[in-house]
């Protein structure tokens, strides 16, 4: 009897380095949503809705250009995910680097701080 073990590659944690390359390979982006409008004799008629500049806006979308549309919209998605991923990195970076500066400033402080004062009597 012969088993076979297959070693899966365990993701390693990610780093801001791992994740702007992934950003990079995002190719195509786009906000909002697609959605069935209204339906014709052939079909349905689809919307791309979002925001610009503060406005709803909305386009009409050819049956053959939908699954395109959702795919850059997928891919501003997945931007999304990305980018709050390195902000938070970087956040727990900043935070453990100035946490690491003020134990050592502190403790340099406390030694000072328990030196005895001579007093000339």
């Amino acid at each position: 009897m012969c088993i076979e073990y297959i070693m899966a590659v365990m993701p390693t944690d990610p780093t801001p380095e791992s994740i702007l390359r992934d950003v990079a390979q995002i190719q195509r982006m786009d906000r909002g949503s697609v959605s069935v409008f209204r339906q014709g004799p052939k079909g349905p008629y689809y919307n791309h809705q979002c925001y610009e500049d503060g406005r709803n806006v909305s386009r009409y979308v050819p049956r053959e250009q939908v699954a395109e549309v959702e795919e850059a919209i997928e891919g501003y998605h997945r931007f999304e995910r990305l980018a709050e991923q390195y902000v938070q990195l970087m956040v727990d970076k900043t935070r453990a680097e100035r946490q690491a500066g003020s134990k050592k400033n502190h403790s340099h402080q406390r030694s000072s701080s328990r030196k005895k004062r001579k007093f000339n009597n």
